[in-house]
């Protein structure tokens, strides 16, 4: 071949710039596909070979090489695949693969941060070009009689093409950095790219540092190996130690024995793993491997609870495994990592097209060769193939929740304060994800057992839907049916009565803890739902099923803790409440007077469930920068129930005139309240004095 000066076909002198400037924000990203390029390459030669159509050597060792040499400010990838003739040369590296430059710009001018087009229009070698002043290549095809070529290009659009020396079978591109990127040739550097985009890849790639001096190692002298790699034979004598025997004489004795070595260069170790865990069959997968492979890619050391290896062939290739981490923590503080992979290269981390956003609570991989690789962010939320994908493992994750409730109900429960948080931020996320996991979802009660939904609200009779719930509370104990639905509902005898059954709940197990007593004593029972989620939560499930509904356990007073008395409280609960109205100036307070089982109990606050749960909206908007509204606008309404029994709410109702009572009335209020709640600044100051003012009364 003579040599050849020429213009890349392209329509524009402004190509360079535009890859430089577009994907300067992952400049590192050269690295990833250079090296694709040639894992691509040996994988022809491969199949070349299997075909038939070509013969490899013997000793043939598939591998890429990476050099640095910061002295001379280089990069160089060599591979030993198929290689390139001339005419190949010119059509995949001189003529750009689209249509011209210019449409190209006027395209995508507009997406320089959203889409990453290294790839997706063929362009993966000109990534080199971000970083690189000039870039040459050196490849020799491997079809028979093909000549050596040598390429350069000063990153402008004119190259120069020449007859080259290369005697090997594959590709050597060589990059001179420019000024500003010279990091990428620090060694250390670049084993961070390569750890971060090609740890799995295919093919083995091995790092090296230009002109480093070589380093030995030492091996047993019967071990097999190469003996190119020798350097020297070392004998090392056996070492002794004088040392008094049984007898009480002295002997020389061997504490080492002597050994004859090999001092040879130091074998080339890969950078990275060839066959990852995720490529393999789950069932020749252990344990150990999981949490390994775990540790090695997460750099996370707290064991995960249980992880799904994904498998699939049709009608598409994916494979992975999710891990489903220790994350009992606020929701708001979870952050997982789902690494999305391209036949073994790293393509981005958390890509949300492809995968569902409350799986990305979890750690994982998943490896889709399918997607093809750098696709745009826009093109993949229109890809009815991508939404498969992220509806193939979703169903994957609920059958595998699904499976431990049924089977390992023990283990389910275990791990379920861990995972509920990740669940339950599915089932809010993906309705589908939701059917399929209501009667598996999980509640914790006061007693810390576990019930399913259909356990909490089924009668004794029915069958249970997991195993194992024998010693589980009864669905009796933990709902109540009754018509006392709310403080509200109770006024109005004229309002139509709610039939749902209720499942009472805790949300704060020692702020609640007097209300709790109370429904242990009664024998009755309510579940736990602490999570800041939760709220946003059992709302879903009441909107998706009509038959029960949620009320805090502070709701209500049920009339399991009453007493059956005939006596009329009416008068009383009026004067109470005109008093308890003037004495506290609040007008908007309902107070009632019934006869509780528990005589010590004097009073207890209650809080509507629609305006507790409106309330805790507005926080969170608050609380989101949504704020700027009168949050008293949307207070909870309130009531003051006083227990008729006790001897406190008697003496006050009976000695109304006495200039303690508004003191005592006060304090029966701050009491209840401080069960509910904790109280103001304000309020709390007052209510310290006004305790020490009640002791001192009883020193008069």
């Amino acid at each position: 071949m003579s040599n050849k000066h020429g213009n890349l076909s392209i329509d524009s002198d402004n190509l360079f710039p535009i890859i430089k400037k577009w994907l300067y924000s992952d400049h590192d990203i050269f690295y990833r596909e250079l090296i694709s390029n040639g894992c691509d390459a040996i994988t022809t030669l491969k199949k070349l070979d299997m075909m038939g159509e070509y013969t490899l050597p013997a000793d043939y060792k598939a591998k890429i090489e990476v050099i640095v040499n910061p002295e001379e400010k280089t990069l160089k990838f060599i591979d030993n695949g198929l290689g390139m003739t001339a005419d190949e040369v010119e059509e995949y590296i001189n003529q750009i693969a689209f249509s011209g430059a210019t449409d190209f710009i006027e395209k995508y001018k507009d997406k320089a941060n959203d889409d990453q087009i290294i790839g997706h229009f063929g362009l993966g070698f000109y990534s080199a070009f971000m970083v690189a002043d000039e870039v040459t290549i050196d490849t020799l095809s491997y079809k028979d009689g093909a000549t050596a070529v040598h390429w350069s290009c000063d990153g402008g659009t004119e190259y120069d093409m020449e007859d080259g020396t290369k005697n090997t079978v594959g590709t050597e591109i060589t990059l001179f950095l420019n000024e500003d990127c010279l990091e990428f040739a620090n060694e250390y550097r670049a084993r961070e790219i390569i750890s971060k985009y090609c740890s799995f890849m295919p093919t083995e790639i091995f790092l090296s540092k230009a002109n480093a001096p070589e380093e030995y190692e030492f091996i047993n002298i019967d071990e097999k190996l190469d003996t190119d790699t020798v350097v020297e034979e070392i004998h090392e004598a056996a070492k002794t130690e004088e040392k008094e025997n049984e007898n009480g004489e002295k002997e020389i004795v061997e504490t080492v024995p002597a050994k004859d070595q090999y001092k040879i260069v130091k074998r080339p170790v890969a950078i990275n793993d060839t066959h990852p865990l995720w490529a393999k069959n789950p069932k020749d997968c252990t344990d150990e491997e999981y949490k390994a492979f775990y540790r090695k890619v997460f750099m996370d050391y707290k064991e995960p609870l249980f992880w799904i290896h994904l498998n699939m062939d049709y009608p598409f290739n994916l494979k992975g495994i999710l891990y489903f981490p220790k994350i009992n923590t606020e929701y708001d503080s979870i952050e997982g990592t789902i690494k999305l992979y391209n036949n073994q290269v790293f393509i981005a981390d958390n890509i949300k097209e492809v995968i569902p956003e409350f799986l990305m609570l979890l750690k994982g991989v998943i490896d889709c060769p399918d997607l093809p690789l750098n696709v745009s962010r826009s093109a993949l939320q229109n890809d009815g193939f991508v939404k498969k994908i992220e509806e193939y493992i979703t169903k994957k994750v609920a059958d595998k929740l699904i499976g431990m409730c049924k089977t390992e109900k023990e283990s389910y429960e275990k791990y379920w304060d861990d995972i509920s948080p990740f669940i339950k931020f599915g089932c809010l996320k993906d309705d589908k994800f939701c059917d399929k996991m209501n009667d598996y979802i999980l509640f914790k009660d006061i007693n810390d057992k576990y019930q399913t939904l259909p356990e909490l609200l089924a009668p004794v009779e029915k069958e249970e839907t997991c195993d194992d719930a024998a010693d589980s509370t009864t669905s009796d104990d933990i709902t109540d049916s009754d018509d006392s639905s709310t403080a509200d509902a109770s006024a109005d005898n004229s309002e139509e009565k709610d039939s749902r059954k209720v499942v009472y709940y805790v949300t704060d197990r020692n702020q609640q803890g007097q209300y709790i007593a109370m429904f242990k004593e009664q024998g009755m029972n309510a579940v736990i739902l602490d999570h800041n989620i939760d709220t946003s939560f059992i709302t879903q499930l009441e909107q998706r099923n009509e038959d029960y509904k949620f009320m805090r356990i502070d709701a209500d007073l049920t009339e399991a803790m009453k007493e059956d008395s005939s006596e009329d409280l009416a008068e009383a609960s009026a004067t109470l409440s005109e008093l308890f109205k003037k004495v506290l100036s609040n007008d908007k307070l309902t107070v009632k007077v019934e006869k509780l089982k528990n005589d010590d109990l004097a009073s207890v606050i209650t809080l509507s469930e629609e305006g507790r749960r409106m309330q805790d909206m507005m926080k969170m908007y608050a609380m989101n920068g949504m704020g700027g509204m009168d949050m008293s606008m949307f207070a909870a309404d309130q009531t003051l129930t006083l227990n008729a029994g006790n001897a406190l709410v008697q003496y006050i109702l009976n000695n109304k005139d006495s200039e303690n009572v508004p003191m005592f009335c006060e304090q029966l209020y701050d009491l209840a309240v401080l069960a509910n709640q904790p109280l103001s600044v304000e309020a709390m100051a007052k209510f310290v004095k006004r305790s020490n003012d009640i002791m001192l009364l009883l020193t008069k």
